[in-house]
């Protein structure tokens, strides 16, 4: 490490998950608190994580993605330290701040595991960072988070990649008749739909997303956006349409074959697992439709490159050149 380097620390932040069958109603309580989620609705979300054992994939896939961008940084000359904290469950962001701290970093530049504008992946990150800071007290480093990267290059390349790769998958001669589905998490319309800096920009922006990463696949072919895993109130409107509503519209049209980009997601957790490969691949069974899921970022090189490349332009203190800058008041939950 550099003189320069001396005292900075990436820190890669995400939202959490179980490790056991004991830490996930624990788990559920924490994501949900405040909310007043009614007790048979967490308990109806428990079953898909005890489908897994009570294990989230999301903890060691960020394992994985923390060691990759500690290689990555190495390989560069630039070995810094890479703590790994979550919003919801161990290791929490608080006492990472704080063990960061304790060993010394002054600055920390974060990545989000969240590409998208909106309150849960970009406000909350934000408060996150300043909670986390302000229980560590007056010896906590600087905490600078890096932009939405939905429309970098390094994003597009890795979700492009997974997309190709699930296209050939299909049965012999499907690829070209397959319709293209990008998925992403619903979120409450009154959300979505936000006043503020950057009200609205969720939608928007993984429609400029799935858009690039098609053409980077098969230029101008066409490319639906659905939505997965709402929860809430049935009166509560949410960003639709469904992705098991849309399955069974695209076979009755007729379209023999679907490929799924989940393009919403970094890594392959919870929500891809058993909405896309159990939920939505029951759905298209069902209806006799072939089904194939491409892959998310996790740490394709390409997207651990873009990650990479941030961090040393903010620690240079160069201009944001991609992405989009989160003014105080963005995203609001409305």
């Amino acid at each position: 490490m550099s003189d320069d380097d001396e005292g900075n620390a990436v820190l890669l932040l995400s939202f959490g998950g179980p490790e056991g069958a004991e830490d996930v109603l624990p788990f559920l309580e924490n994501v949900t608190r405040g909310r007043d989620i009614p007790r048979e609705r967490l308990l109806s979300v428990a079953e898909h994580y005890q489908h897994f054992g009570g294990v989230s994939p999301i903890n060691e896939q960020n394992r994985g993605l923390r060691k990759a961008i500690e290689n990555e940084m190495s390989l560069r000359g630039r070995p810094l330290p890479v703590y790994w904290g979550n919003r919801n469950w161990a290791p929490l962001v608080e006492d990472i701040v704080a063990r960061m701290a304790a060993d010394g970093i002054n600055r920390a530049v974060t990545i989000a595991t969240s590409a998208y504008s909106s309150a849960s992946g970009c406000r909350q990150y934000h408060e996150d960072i300043a909670r986390a800071r302000q229980a560590t007290g007056p010896t906590a480093p600087a905490i600078d988070k890096l932009p939405h990267f939905f429309d970098h290059p390094g994003f597009i390349t890795a979700n492009a990649d997974g997309l190709s790769a699930a296209l050939t998958r299909l049965p012999a001669g499907m690829a070209d008749q397959a319709r293209i589905v990008a998925t992403a998490h619903s979120i409450p319309m009154s959300m979505a739909r936000a006043a503020g800096p950057q009200g609205g920009l969720y939608e928007q922006q993984l429609r400029i997303t799935a858009r690039a990463v098609v053409d980077a696949v098969d230029h101008g072919r066409t490319v639906d956006l659905v939505w997965q895993s709402r929860s809430g109130p049935p009166q509560v409107p949410w960003l639709e349409p469904d992705i098991n509503e849309h399955l069974i519209r695209l076979a009755a049209e007729g379209v023999p074959a679907v490929v799924l980009s989940p393009i919403g997601f970094v890594s392959d957790h919870i929500e891809v697992l058993w909405d896309l490969d159990k939920e939505a691949r029951e759905t298209a069974a069902a209806h006799d439709l072939v089904l194939e899921r491409a892959a998310t970022a996790g740490t394709h090189p390409a997207f651990v490159a873009m990650i990479a490349d941030l961090v040393e332009e903010r620690l240079a203190g160069g201009p944001r050149t991609l992405g989009t800058i989160c003014p105080a008041g963005c995203c609001l939950a409305g």
